[in-house]
Formats: C-alpha cells, sequence, structure tokens
C-alpha cells in the first residue's frame, strides 16, 4: 500500500463537492495540499472549511492558486503558481469540471468548447507540465475524475460525455506509458453525486430526466473510495453499483 504521509498533493476544482471533500481526507491521511480553483473567495472558504473540520489532521496547507482552465494560458500559471508553493508535487488530481446538458447544436459553441478545454484538455495539459518531475525522480501519481458518463453515452450529455470518454482514453493509454517508470494513474467513475455538477447548464427545449435522490452518491464516500484507490495504486475505482454495473454492461454488450 502507498502510504499518503508527507505526499504534496495538487488538487484542480477544490472548491466543489469532490474538492471539498477529498481536501478534507488528505488532510486526514498526512498531506501537504496546494488547492487550486477558478474563483479565489469560494477557494479560500472551502480550505477555511477543511482546515477547521480536521484540525487535528497531520497534514497541511500549502497555499491557494485561482487557476482558469478554461484558456491554455491556465495550466501554464497554475504549474508555475504551484512549483513555486512546493518544488515537488507527488499527485495530481485533475478534479476541476463543468458539466452542460443539451444537444450540441442548441449549446454555444463557446459554452462546450470550455468544457472540452476544461474537462479533456486542462488534465492532459497539467498532466504534461508536471509529469516529467515525476518521471525524473521515478514516483507520481496522476489521478483523474473521469466520471461514468466516460462508460456510455446518455441523452442530452454529448458534449460532456465526449470529454469524459476522452479523459478515460487518455487515463488508460497514460497508466500504459508510465507505470513502468514508477508513475501510478487512477481514474475514477462515479455515477451522479450531491455536487454543485448536478446543477449544470441547459440547452434545448426538453428537460433532463430526474435522477431519483437514492441514487445520488455522497462525495465523501466517493472520495473515500478513490483514497483507497490511490493507496492501493488502483487504475480503475468504480465507487458505487451502479458504475460498476454500467461496466459490467459495457464490457458485456461491447
Amino acid at each position: 500500500m502507498k502510504q499518503l504521509q508527507g505526499q504534496v498533493a495538487l488538487i484542480t476544482g477544490a472548491a466543489g463537492g469532490f474538492g471539498r471533500a477529498l481536501t478534507r481526507l488528505l488532510l486526514r491521511e498526512g498531506c501537504a495540499l496546494i488547492l487550486a480553483d477558478r474563483r479565489s473567495e469560494q477557494l479560500r472558504d472551502a480550505a477555511a472549511a477543511a482546515a477547521s473540520s480536521a484540525s487535528a489532521a497531520p497534514g497541511r496547507l500549502l497555499g491557494f492558486v485561482a487557476a482558469d482552465l478554461s484558456a491554455p494560458a491556465g495550466a501554464a500559471a497554475l504549474h508555475r503558481a504551484a512549483v513555486g508553493i512546493s518544488p515537488r508535487v507527488d499527485i495530481l488530481v485533475n478534479n476541476a469540471g463543468l458539466g452542460i446538458y443539451g444537444r450540441i447544436d442548441q449549446i454555444p459553441a463557446e459554452r462546450w468548447e470550455a468544457v472540452m478545454q476544461v474537462n479533456l484538455l486542462a488534465p492532459m495539459r497539467l498532466t504534461a507540465l508536471f509529469l516529467p518531475q515525476m518521471l525524473a525522480r521515478g514516483s507520481g501519481h496522476i489521478v483523474n475524475i473521469c466520471s461514468a458518463a466516460s462508460l456510455v453515452g446518455a441523452r442530452g450529455l454529448s458534449v460532456y460525455g465526449a470529454s469524459k470518454f476522452g479523459l478515460r482514453g487518455f487515463t488508460e493509454a497514460l497508466a500504459q506509458d508510465v507505470r513502468r517508470h514508477g508513475v501510478d494513474v487512477t481514474g475514477i467513475y462515479p455515477f451522479f453525486a450531491r455536487t454543485p455538477i448536478l446543477k449544470s447548464e441547459q440547452f434545448g427545449g426538453e428537460p433532463p430526466a430526474g435522477v431519483p435522490d437514492r441514487l445520488i452518491g455522497d462525495p465523501e464516500r466517493i472520495m473515500a473510495a478513490l483514497v483507497r484507490g490511490i493507496k492501493g495504486r488502483q487504475l480503475h475505482i468504480y465507487p458505487d453499483p451502479i458504475a460498476r454495473l454500467i461496466d459490467l454492461l459495457r464490457r458485456v454488450g461491447g
């Protein structure tokens, strides 16, 4: 099992539901954290809440970075700021994400292109920036929040699904490239979770089908599965029964 005590982790999208839960959990594991999000006010609020809830935890917050990952320059700026806070980053968690619902011809191009930038291109850019240091050191971990939407296409989710399908493919291939060099890669595939992404932008006249509350996962539980998976150096994590079922049906039907 991988030990997380003293590991330096960078979490993007740290002010969101998954980011807040993961911050608390990694502090309890003894990690040193760099938190990044688009809005500095929300980021500092999230950090203060996490620090308060984990006041006796052995981990610590190293710093905060406001970064807009919807533009190519955002990843480079985040990388510069992060290595300025800590020259060594052991774990990169590509958690920042945008949701959107609607048929692609009904969504303004700038909106669906922003989804692709944040959900797919930003993780690729950040990986390209942080990976050389990990390879030189012979250790490191890249974590991507892939979503169950990366396993099967669904109505109204062609854009979001495309971004997550791409991220899953990147995750699987990247693992083949780097694991022999001591760098681990993990993708997690949660179904719907109680995070702000449930209130994503919607376009077109047909509303999305509702999700029963009993099927909406708890971010803390999902991120706890992720922490266990990181420690166990797992490539794929299916944190709920529905995600596991979707993956099984995809494999059987494929």
